[in-house]
């Protein structure tokens, strides 16, 4: 306890019923949840009672280290510690009870044991086959939306069956015979997507009393990381558990709030108290991460929301540098201007690791790939499991995964010609067909290929190939979890799976690294480990080793992918930035549309998620942070003018050093208003630049909005000219309003900033 603050002795050493930790960012959250699990162990409590869920394999893997230095293994009552991601102990619990627990299954269909999980692209496969079979244009009905639709309507726990209760109109009819085509589909194919394991837990918790009053005997504490990003199945997940007991410790912050496009549910943080009364509540404000000046805007960004919790946000590291918001041209001179920054920073002493850019949207990564390249500096883009998403790996996994679950047609419609064997689309077609008539997998249409009139030569290739996975198939269950590396090396060599890697290449080089990446997966099941088991259970078998690899593989997240060992600079977007730092942080992008985006212009409740984005940005930064917008960007090939995100006005002028790097001279520089005499004065004190490059501090004042302004009202706009006004959009304590100009389009502006005149009512 020596190393903790007073507010962080007082979370760990907390003893029984509910308790909310509100941790701001960089307060030491993880530390605070590894010690009070370490406590929990040395005040009695056996270790496999106590179950933690976080929401990253990173994260898990981060807290189980922490405790495993806390708590040796040898410790007595240290077995059985269950620590993972909510899907990964939804996957579990399903693997063990699935089976046996109609309510995890779907329509009377039951759950078996070696379900396949597919990813978001396996899963958009079904959902394209599915708006196929339906007769529908995917033009009308895009694969991304349909899948977001049916996402969405899993996370409040709606079955195919009751979304198509609720359905009122022909959207969403149709809609629901997409999602119970679907569903027919996974059910088919005995596969599990991502949402279907929190799905189906929730429901065998809420539905099967046996099993819930299993799991609450078994865990008596149960303790949530990142609890402000738990959706409606999570909660109930959780609270099905430590419901009777009230042996919950959350741990979280609602200004860190950025999922809930996903699904995740703010008011399961903000209503914790409700769901548990009588729950003690205490906040992290110390920030261990950042210096003052950069606290200092994250703190004063944050209370322009007003949906939140309060906690003073303070640092002890000193005030450091002032952050820099810059303005530049267009996205080149952006990129360009990042990249100098970083370079500069690398040549006094920082790493290339310790560096970030950030944006709002993937799209913007493009120029600065573009200014890094040429500067020789080297950078990597979290942009998910780069590695998984090649072929010849996913081509691999399909091998594995159809060992698993011999009715996932997905994984052996991939791999039934990998490599060539003479069995072509038009042969699977036929057997497809055959399965459909006889209700029967893929696999067993292709058992009987001779009587579906397939040729003797492909039914020849077929029989082998199905030998191949039966014989493999066989020792799953006879052989121990310590021969899983060995297992796939041997698959791959007699699957020819390098054989058909090198095939995929454009030349020496690729073939190399392509067959390169096929060994390696042998690698990373030679390296994966199970979690520890409970005692008494059995030592796991080769099948439970390979299910638990293929699922940690399909369960893996943007920012897994990241290494902060690697010495390169990250690119990623802000939301893939939640729950990393960095010495140097740039987030570039900082426009009305971009940040906030313009789909939560109309919104407050989608603003206030917006800033909270931006906020988590900004307390990525240890030291050094760069804010950037342009005057100019490229949208769909044409140049469009920006204006300053209005969130940028919200910053502590105090804490801020602003650059024009425009050219422009005039006493409005990137939308804000300054006096004549603060801008000379501060450009003769630090212009270094030359002409057009003014640096100076953040001041001034803001325009007031205009009285008189509603609907159909004409304005002029310095920048824009004559528009006329579409809606007005309420922003807390701001107001933005949307304007049709007749050169320059359709524009939100922020109503106190825009200095419009008015032409006419």
């Amino acid at each position: 306890m020596g190393d903790l603050t007073a507010s962080q002795r007082c979370a760990v050493l907390h003893h029984g019923g509910p308790l909310l930790v509100l941790a701001g960012p960089g307060s030491g959250k993880t530390r605070v949840i590894t010690r009070r699990i370490a406590h929990r162990i040395f005040c009695g409590v056996p270790a496999w009672q106590i179950v933690a869920l976080t929401f990253t394999n990173k994260a898990a893997a981060e807290m189980k280290s922490r405790v495993d230095a806390l708590v040796p293994a040898h410790i007595p009552g240290r077995r059985g510690l269950v620590i993972g991601t909510f899907h990964s102990f939804c996957a579990g619990l399903l693997r063990r009870y699935g089976a046996s627990s109609a309510s995890a299954g779907i329509g009377g269909a039951p759950l078996a044991e070696n379900f396949s999980i597919f990813d978001s692209d396996d899963a958009r496969s079904v959902i394209k086959k599915a708006i196929a079979s339906a007769g529908l244009e995917s033009a009308q009905w895009p694969v991304a939306a349909v899948a977001t639709e049916i996402s969405c309507a899993k996370n409040k726990l709606q079955t195919a069956a009751q979304y198509s209760a609720s359905a009122m109109d022909f959207r969403q009819r149709t809609m629901a015979r997409l999602y119970d085509l679907y569903e027919r589909a996974m059910v088919r194919e005995n596969a599990l997507d991502f949402d279907d394991l929190l799905l189906r837990t929730a429901c065998m918790l809420q539905h099967d009393a046996a099993v819930s009053q299993e799991l609450r005997e078994r865990f008596s504490e149960v303790l949530v990381d990142e609890y402000q990003d738990t959706n409606h199945a999570q909660f109930t997940v959780a609270h099905a558990i430590a419901r009777e007991h009230r042996n919950i410790c959350v741990v979280g912050d609602p200004d860190q709030s950025i999922y809930a496009w996903r699904g995740a549910d703010i008011s399961n943080i903000q209503d914790f108290e409700q769901h548990y009364p009588g729950a003690t509540v205490i906040a992290l404000g110390e920030n261990f991460r950042s210096t003052g000046h950069i606290v200092s805007l994250a703190d004063k960004l944050i209370r322009n929301n007003e949906s939140r919790r309060h906690k003073d946000l303070f640092t002890q590291l000193g005030l450091g540098d002032r952050p820099r918001v810059v303005r530049l041209m267009d996205e080149v001179s952006e990129a360009q201007f990042v990249a100098d920054a970083l370079q500069a920073a690398h040549r006094s002493g920082s790493e290339w690791r310790d560096m970030a850019v950030l944006y709002r949207m993937n799209a913007l990564s493009r120029s600065m790939e573009d200014a890094l390249r040429r500067r020789g500096i080297p950078y990597l883009i979290a942009r998910g499991t780069a590695f998984y998403d090649r072929k010849e790996v996913r081509d691999t996994m399909g091998y594995l995964r159809a060992l698993v679950n011999p009715v996932d047609d997905t994984s052996l419609r991939r791999i039934v010609n990998v490599p060539a064997r003479g069995i072509g689309a038009t042969t699977i077609g036929k057997l497809e067909q055959v399965a459909a008539q006889r209700r029967c997998s893929l696999a067993g249409a292709m058992a009987c290929a001779r009587q579906c009139g397939v040729s003797e030569r492909t039914a020849k290739s077929i029989d082998g190939f199905l030998t191949l996975l039966v014989r493999y198939r066989s020792e799953l269950d006879a052989k121990s979890a310590h021969n899983l590396g060995p297992f796939v090396a041997r698959l791959i060599t007699e699957a020819g799976l390098e054989r058909a890697a090198i095939e995929l290449a454009d030349d020496d080089q690729d073939a190399m690294e392509r067959k390169a990446n096929v060994q390696e997966v042998a690698n990373a099941a030679g390296a994966f480990e199970l979690p520890e088991s409970q005692p008494g259970i059995p030592d796991p078998t080769l099948g439970d080793a390979l299910r638990g690899f293929l699922q940690s593989v399909a369960l893996a997240s943007d920012s897994d992918a990241i290494d902060p060992q690697k010495g390169v600079v990250t690119l990623m977007s802000l939301h893939a930035a939640k729950g990393l730092e960095f010495q140097t942080v740039a987030i570039i992008g900082i426009e009305e549309g971009l940040l906030p985006h313009s789909r939560s212009l109309a919104s407050p409740k989608e603003v206030e998620e917006e800033r909270r984005l931006f906020f988590v940005g900004i307390t990525r930064c240890k030291r050094t942070l760069l804010l950037t917008s342009v005057a100019m960007r490229s949208t769909r090939g044409m140049r469009m003018s920006t204006i300053e995100s209005g969130f940028l006005r919200e910053l502590p002028q105090e804490s801020l050093v602003y650059s024009d790097h425009t050219g422009g001279r005039s006493a409005t520089a990137g939308g804000r208003h300054w006096t004549n005499q603060q801008r000379t004065d501060d450009a003769e004190s630090t212009d270094e630049q030359g002409d057009g490059d003014v640096q100076y501090e953040v001041g001034g004042s803001r325009t007031q909005p205009a009285c008189g302004m509603s609907v159909g009202t004409t304005v002029r706009h310095l920048q824009f000219g004559i528009g006329r006004i579409e809606a007005i959009l309420p922003r807390g304590s701001m107001t933005s309003v949307r304007v049709h100009f007749r050169t320059a389009g359709v524009r939100v502006l922020v109503l106190e900033y825009a200095k419009l005149e008015i032409i006419a009512g």
